[in-house]
């Protein structure tokens, strides 16, 4: 019976179903055939999946991200970012980096990152000098470091599933999402030497200070979201509440750059997104219920183990099935199925579940972008109009450097714990 929890999915996926009917008739069949267990446990495990409060971040994240990408505020932090990396050869792209990073730390969201991000920098790449493949492929891997950086959405899945604190996940992924960003900064620092790129314009401060006084509400987003958290003035849940009401303050009354029709129509596209998300979220919990309830994580924790590849081989192992999965899968299915498998063995091999976390993130993240299935890649086909084949081939560095930050994370644990309060 087993058998079915790992070959059904992989039927399903092939046959071109969506993944929250891969794993909600998965676990419809799974439960069916196994008669010790009543029909009616597929309901209550689905809505139970949905009860929780740091859930309700999710809707509130989306939502704000959603306001920020179409209002004036990514447009200005865009701007600003422009205006202080200037006058050095692959500033744009280093620019590309930054403002992936701030509206990944604004959103939670990779995708709505590479919608808002590519939107704005995508032709000025091009005009710049940058490949239409190098352009959409930068954009395509930056983004992913939305689910890295606070407050990812993936975070706070992981943080209900494992039941570790939201914002000890939400500080551990400060330093490596800084790290990776910075590491492929360089990259592309290097590769415009090499390929002669024109330098932009060069640093103004003058500029710079007009385009931050036009950007000082929209960096007050910032300010408001991890201010808050961090102070302990608020949860993060109430963080992402408070983040909708302020970017609501901001776009429709000071920037005046949305109306209040617009806002409807917002709304209505982050109340899609929201559902998508939470359909997964409910269907995996019955998967990742009924995989528990079958004994699966013992077995293939004991699996593991038996192989006798101690606290690094099995780290390695981890890795290599998480990259596996994660380019097949959305990071809230991969967790809620994969957590429950791995989390124990990590813990009984003495890995903290804030360090698990972060390394489960940055996996997630790099599945996003990996070939063929990769959802950035999609998302950044669809919205740039590459071909996929381009984008492929792209990809390919930007994995080679994260693949490097993935080791340093997953072995040196101080670069997540460093500023967790233990």
């Amino acid at each position: 019976m087993n058998w079915l929890f790992l070959v059904l999915p992989v039927v399903f996926l092939f046959l071109g179903l969506p993944i929250y009917l891969i794993l909600l008739t998965t676990a419809l069949v799974i439960l069916l055939l196994t008669p010790d267990i009543p029909p009616n446990v597929m309901q209550t495990v689905m809505f139970g999946s949905l009860g929780s409060f740091p859930l309700l971040a999710i809707p509130f994240f989306i939502f704000a991200g959603e306001i920020m990408g179409r209002g004036g505020i990514a447009k200005r932090l865009v701007a600003w970012v422009l205006a202080l990396i200037g006058g050095v050869q692959g500033s744009l792209a280093v620019a590309t980096i930054a403002s992936s990073e701030l509206f990944g730390a604004m959103s939670g969201s990779a995708v709505g990152c590479v919608a808002a991000v590519g939107r704005l920098l995508y032709p000025a790449l091009r005009e710049n000098g940058y490949g239409a493949r190098f352009a959409g492929s930068l954009i395509a891997s930056s983004g992913a470091v939305a689910i890295v950086i606070p407050p990812s959405i993936a975070m706070i899945i992981y943080g209900v599933v494992a039941q570790q604190p939201l914002t000890a996940l939400f500080i551990a992924g400060i330093l490596p999402a800084t790290m990776i960003a910075v590491l492929n900064a360089i990259y592309v620092m290097l590769r415009a030497r090499v390929e002669m790129i024109p330098v932009t314009s060069r640093l103004r401060w003058s500029n710079v200070w007009q385009t931050t006084k036009e950007a000082g509400w929209a960096l007050g987003t910032i300010g408001v979201i991890f201010g808050g958290i961090y102070g302990g003035v608020f949860t993060p849940t109430e963080a992402a509440g408070i983040a909708v009401i302020y970017s609501i303050v901001v776009t429709v009354f000071i920037y005046r750059d949305i109306t209040l029709r617009d806002l409807w129509q917002i709304a209505m596209s982050a109340a899609g997104l929201t559902t998508q998300i939470m359909i997964i979220v409910s269907c995996a919990g019955v998967y990742s219920w009924l995989l528990t309830t079958s004994g699966i994580p013992q077995q293939v924790a004991q699996a593991i183990a038996s192989l006798h590849t101690g606290l690094i081989g099995t780290l390695l192992l981890m890795n290599l099935v998480l990259l596996a999965v994660g380019s097949f899968l959305e990071p809230p299915a991969a967790i809620l199925v994969l957590v429950p498998l791995f989390l124990p063995l990590g813990q009984a091999l003495g890995v903290n579940p804030i360090h698990f976390g972060v390394i489960f993130a940055v996996n997630l993240s790099i599945g996003m972008y990996t070939p063929p299935f990769g959802l950035n890649i999609f998302a950044t086909h669809l919205l740039l109009r590459l071909p996929l084949s381009q984008l492929y081939r792209g990809v390919l560095p930007f994995l080679l450097i994260n693949l490097v930050a993935l080791m340093f994370i997953t072995y040196i644990p101080y670069l997540s714990l460093v500023f967790v309060r233990h």
